[in-house]
C-alpha cells in the first residue's frame, strides 16, 4: 500500500499539482488506518516530492529569466527602436518579478535630477510625470549612491529622505514595496530601473540580480542609441556641407555620392567588402582593409608583403616615435626624396629597430606592413588621411583602441575631397565592425553559458532546446576541444566565439583555457586546425586537446575531461603549439582517453613492432 501511495506523489509531480494536493495521500492513509511506520514513510515521500516540485519550479523560473535576457540581447542585436527596447525591458521586469508595476527613470544632467522615461502598469498621471531629486526617495538614493535599494514598505521605511511631492505621487499610484537598481555605464549612473508592488512584499537577492541584469541591458541600449544618434548627427552635418559645395566642385559631388552609397549599405545590412567595393569604384586603385591587429580582412593582402614604398610625404603625416621636426632632419638629409624634416625624414634613415645606421652600412628595406602601421598610428592621432608613397592610409579608433585601417593604392593625385571619402569609408567600416563585435559578444555570452552548463550541469532540463535556439543540433556528432593559450585571454575568447558562430558550435572561456564544442567526428584533425589557427591569431603557441565525438548532452562533460588530459599530455611531451586527440597520442592517448580501448590500440600497431620489442 505504501509503495502504491508513494507512486501517487510521482503522478502529482507529473501533472504539476499544487502543494496542497500532496497532503491527499497522507490523509487517505491516515483515514484508512495505516500504521505509524507506513505514515512516516508516506510523510517522508511527501516531503521529498515537495522538494523536487520546488526545484523544478525554480529551474523553470530561471529558464524564463534566461530566455527574457536572451530576447533582450536579441532586441539590442537587432538595433530596434530605443523606445521599443526600453518598453520591452520594463515589461519583462514586471512579468519576471511578478510585480504590479515597473518603471525606469533617466538622469537629466541639465537639471541634476531624474525623470520618468518608461512605465508599465502605472495608473497615475501624476506618478508618470514625477521627477526625483538626487538623494530624495528610494530612486534618488539609488541614483546618488549607484547601489540597489529595496523596501517591503516604503512609507514605513526611515532609510529614505521622504519628500511630499514624491510620497504623494507614490501614494496616488498605490505603491508599497519598491526595488530599484542603477543603470550604469562604467562608473556613471544614467538612470534607475524599478519594480514595485501595491502590497507589502520583500524582494529576494535573486530578484535584485535579475533586475540588475535587465538594467545592464537597458544601459547598453541607451548608450547604443546615443552613439547612433551622434553618428547620424555627424553624417547629417557632413551631408549638409557636401550639399553647400556641390555646385562648385565635381569632386565634392563624387564625395557626396560615395558617402550616400556607404550609408545605404549600412542601412541595408552590407558588409566591409561592400564598403571596399564602393571606395575602389569611386576612387579607383586597390583597397586593403585591416583589422585592429593589422591583419587583412578585405581587399588585396599582398600589399603587406611588399617592400616599403617610401616614407610619409603628405603634409598631414605626423612624425613617428623617435623622430623630430627640426632636430631630426639631419639624419635624413642624405636621402634623395627631398622630404622635409616635418614630414618624418628623420625616420626614413632609421632601421626597423629604431636605431641610427652606421656610416656605409647597407640597410635592409622595411616591409610595407611596418610603414603602414606607422602611418595608421599617425592617422589616428591626427584624425586625417596620411599619404605613404603611393599609399593613402586612414585609420579609426575608439577610446584609444584601433578598430580598422583602410589602405588605398592609387598612383595618381588624390584630392582632399577624395581623402575625405576614404576617411568616411574608414568611419563606416569601423561602425560595421563595432556593431558586429557587439552582436558577437552578446551571442558569445549565451553560447558560453550553455557550454558551461553542458560541462558542469549536464542534467539540467532544456539544454538541447537552448542549443537549438542558437543553431546547434546536439543530436549530431560533436568534438570538444580544450585550448591552452598561455595569455591573450580576450583575443582567444573572441576568436573562439567567432569560430563557434561560424561553424554552428559553442565556445566558452573557463579559467586559463578556451573550450569549443564543434561539429565533427574526427577529434585529432580538428584539434590540429584549432591549434594552428589560434596560434596564428595570438602570435604565440596555443595547444589544443580534443575529445569525442559525442552526441546529446550527457557525454559532453566526459569529452571535456578527455580533451583536458590530451592538452596536458601535449604540454608534458614538449609539443606545445600542436593539437591532438587521444588517437594521435598513441600509447599516451590510451592512458588519457575516456574509452581506454586496449584491444583496438594493439590491433592498430604492426606486429613487427611487438616482435622487435620482445
Amino acid at each position: 500500500m505504501v509503495g502504491m501511495s508513494t507512486r501517487v506523489f510521482l503522478e502529482l509531480l507529473a501533472r504539476e499539482a499544487s502543494a496542497v494536493e500532496f497532503e491527499g495521500p497522507v490523509l487517505a492513509a491516515r483515514t484508512g488506518g495505516a500504521g505509524t511506520e507506513a505514515l512516516a514513510e508516506l510523510e517522508e515521500a511527501k516531503l521529498a516530492a515537495l522538494k523536487v516540485r520546488a526545484l523544478l519550479r525554480r529551474r523553470a523560473k530561471r529558464e524564463a529569466e534566461l530566455s527574457a535576457l536572451f530576447d533582450t540581447a536579441g532586441d539590442l542585436a537587432g538595433l530596434r527602436d530605443l523606445d521599443a527596447v526600453l518598453e520591452a525591458i520594463v515589461h519583462r521586469a514586471r512579468q519576471l518579478l511578478g510585480t504590479d508595476a515597473a518603471y525606469m527613470t533617466l538622469h537629466d544632467p541639465e537639471r541634476g535630477d531624474t525623470w520618468m522615461r518608461v512605465t508599465d502598469g502605472s495608473v497615475s498621471a501624476k506618478f508618470r510625470a514625477l521627477r526625483l531629486a538626487m538623494g530624495a526617495g528610494l530612486g534618488g538614493l539609488v541614483a546618488q549612491t549607484a547601489t540597489p535599494y529595496s523596501t517591503a514598505d516604503y512609507f514605513a521605511d526611515e532609510r529614505f529622505r521622504h519628500k511630499t511631492d514624491i510620497d504623494d505621487a507614490v501614494l496616488e499610484e498605490g505603491l508599497v514595496a519598491i526595488l530599484g537598481v542603477p543603470l550604469k555605464l562604467g562608473a556613471r549612473v544614467i538612470g534607475v530601473l524599478f519594480a514595485a508592488n501595491r502590497s507589502v512584499r520583500p524582494f529576494t537577492q535573486d530578484e535584485v540580480v535579475l533586475l540588475g541584469s535587465l538594467a545592464a541591458h537597458a544601459a547598453v541600449a541607451i548608450d547604443n542609441a546615443r552613439l547612433l544618434q551622434e553618428t547620424r548627427n555627424a553624417l547629417e552635418e557632413l551631408s549638409e556641407a557636401n550639399r553647400q559645395v556641390n555646385a562648385h566642385s565635381q569632386a565634392v559631388e563624387r564625395a557626396a555620392l560615395a558617402h550616400d552609397r556607404m550609408t545605404g549599405l549600412v542601412l541595408r545590412g552590407g558588409g566591409v567588402e561592400d564598403v571596399a567595393a564602393v571606395v575602389t569604384e569611386v576612387l579607383g586603385g586597390s583597397l586593403t582593409v585591416l583589422d585592429d591587429a593589422g591583419r587583412p580582412i578585405a581587399g588585396d593582402a599582398g600589399v603587406l608583403e611588399e617592400d616599403a614604398p617610401g616614407e610619409a610625404t603628405s603634409d598631414q603625416a605626423a612624425p613617428g616615435p623617435g623622430t623630430g621636426s627640426a632636430t631630426g632632419s639631419g639624419r635624413g638629409s642624405g636621402r634623395a626624396s627631398g622630404a622635409s624634416s616635418a614630414t618624418g625624414s628623420g625616420r626614413a634613415s632609421e632601421t626597423s629597430s629604431g636605431t641610427s645606421p652606421k656610416p656605409g652600412a647597407r640597410q635592409r628595406p622595411r616591409k610595407a606592413a611596418d610603414v603602414i602601421a606607422d602611418a595608421a598610428r599617425s592617422s589616428r592621432a591626427l584624425g586625417r588621411t596620411v599619404r605613404q608613397g603611393d599609399l593613402l592610409v586612414a585609420s579609426v579608433d575608439v577610446g584609444a583602441e584601433p578598430l580598422c585601417t583602410l589602405v588605398l593604392r592609387n598612383g595618381g593625385q588624390v584630392s582632399d575631397a577624395d581623402q575625405r571619402i576614404l576617411e568616411r569609408a574608414a568611419l563606416v567600416t569601423a561602425l560595421l565592425l563595432l556593431f558586429r563585435r557587439t552582436v558577437a559578444e552578446a551571442e558569445g555570452r549565451v553560447r558560453g553559458e550553455l557550454l558551461d552548463d553542458l560541462i558542469s550541469r549536464p542534467a539540467l532540463d532544456g539544454l538541447a532546446d537552448r542549443a537549438r535556439r542558437v543553431g546547434v543540433n546536439l543530436d549530431n556528432d560533436h568534438v570538444v576541444v580544450v585550448v591552452r593559450h598561455g595569455g591573450g585571454r580576450e583575443r582567444a575568447a573572441f576568436w573562439a566565439s567567432s569560430q563557434a558562430t561560424l561553424h554552428h558550435g559553442l565556445a566558452a572561456q573557463r579559467g586559463d583555457e578556451v573550450v569549443l564544442l564543434l561539429p565533427g567526428d574526427r577529434p585529432g584533425p580538428l584539434a590540429k586546425r584549432v591549434a594552428a589557427e589560434l596560434s596564428a591569431s595570438l602570435g604565440h603557441p596555443a595547444t589544443a586537446g580534443a575529445g569525442g565525438p559525442v552526441r546529446g548532452t550527457a557525454e559532453v562533460a566526459a569529452a571535456h575531461r578527455e580533451a583536458q588530459r590530451c592538452a596536458d599530455a601535449l604540454v608534458a611531451l614538449g609539443r606545445a603549439g600542436e593539437g591532438a586527440g587521444a588517437r594521435e597520442l598513441g600509447f599516451v592517448g590510451l592512458l588519457v582517453g575516456e574509452g581506454r580501448d586496449i584491444g583496438a590500440f594493439l590491433a592498430s600497431v604492426p606486429g613487427w613492432c611487438w616482435r622487435s620489442l620482445s
